[in-house]
């Protein structure tokens, strides 16, 4: 069981996150307190293995509590965060500082918000529970199984390659994957590549409004330019684009150029954006000129894109278990036949520079 303690000032939220979470399999809700002091009080009796934070409360704010807990007792956090700007950029630095996950929650109408994001819910507390936590510590300073549910793939947004056609093209581009632990797992890579790397096109599962913040971030701690991806952007030397939130991210050829595609339509592998649609999007339109990194996250998404792209030629990496908060999609990319080679974040940073050399 998965011991789980909900801090928010609202009991609105208080009550239905605790319903949601107490209906779940495996997540046993353990207290329900209105701010981070009530929670330290309740802390010294259980300590949870996962904690749900608002982030503005009266008394001590989240950012504060996430801060005092990461270094006196690093625990996963999931963070409660509004749908507004503020909002958002608050829950960019959370992320930065060692939360797990951040979840989107509706500035009006609480209660059924709440409720329709009650699996996205369910399964950030559990993908928290498994985070690696000294992992999170170091960069800062068994749960119920999922009942198996029918399963969309990217046939649903784009035909598969011709895995026989071995497409060459003119352009190198890259292609990154990610999902629980990717925030800092994409800082710890992106900060450190040249402005003469090629085009990097980046899903990392994340709720609407929050990629921009989270794009605004890298962009102003990297020496290349980092921007949430819009239709027709070119890909670019010394350019990432990241996947809005809530919509898929294609690449597609048009002339002599890749450019970026944002489409609409159902999640892919339980995601939106999905990673396996990039990454199939890319094996279609770059072929063996693309070089594919599946990072840190929970479940399967991009493994089977990631495939696609290996069997058209492009040199795929995935994350090792040691430096992955959760080595999830690494591990299943691996087992498929999917991946060249393995590799610490370290060597996934100097392969992605070296890459196009």
């Amino acid at each position: 069981m998965i011991k789980t303690l909900i801090v928010d000032d609202s009991a609105t939220v208080r009550q239905t996150v605790g319903q949601i979470l107490g209906k779940a399999s495996g997540i046993d809700v353990i207290g329900a307190v209105q701010d981070p002091l009530f929670a330290l009080k309740r802390m010294e009796k259980d300590w949870p293995d996962v904690i749900v934070l608002d982030v503005e409360m009266p008394r001590m704010d989240g950012l504060t509590f996430l801060k005092k807990i990461m270094n006196e007792r690093p625990t996963p956090v999931v963070m409660c965060s509004t749908l507004t700007e503020s909002g958002s950029t608050t829950s960019i630095r959370a992320l930065s500082l060692g939360a797990i996950e951040v979840v989107a929650k509706p500035k009006m109408n609480l209660k059924d918000g709440l409720n329709d994001s009650a699996q996205i819910l369910i399964n950030a507390v559990r993908a928290a529970s498994k985070a690696n936590m000294k992992l999170i510590a170091n960069h800062t300073g068994r749960s119920a199984v999922v009942k198996p549910q029918p399963k969309k793939t990217a046939d649903v947004i784009l035909p598969a390659a011709n895995l026989s056609a071995n497409v060459v093209t003119g352009n190198r581009i890259i292609a990154i994957g990610t999902s629980t632990g990717g925030t800092q797992a994409l800082e710890a890579v992106l900060t450190r590549l040249p402005r003469s790397v090629p085009g990097i096109a980046v899903v990392q599962h994340m709720p609407e409004k929050f990629t921009r913040a989270f794009a605004d971030r890298l962009n102003s701690i990297c020496e290349i330019n980092v921007k949430e991806a819009e239709t027709n952007d070119v890909m670019r030397s010394g350019q990432a684009l990241i996947a809005p939130g809530g919509r898929h991210l294609l690449i597609q050829r048009q002339g002599s150029r890749l450019v970026a595609y944002i489409k609409d339509g159902p999640p892919v592998s339980r995601h939106r954006p999905s990673v396996d649609v990039l990454f199939r999007s890319v094996a279609t339109a770059v072929g063996k000129n693309a070089l594919g990194v599946i990072m840190t996250g929970m479940g399967d998404d991009g493994a089977l894109g990631l495939k696609e792209m290996h069997d058209q030629g492009a040199y795929t990496m995935a994350q090792n278990k040691e430096t992955c908060v959760v080595f999830g999609m690494p591990s299943v990319a691996i087992s498929k036949g999917a991946v060249d080679s393995v590799d610490s974040l370290d060597t996934i940073a100097q392969k992605i520079a070296e890459y196009g050399q």
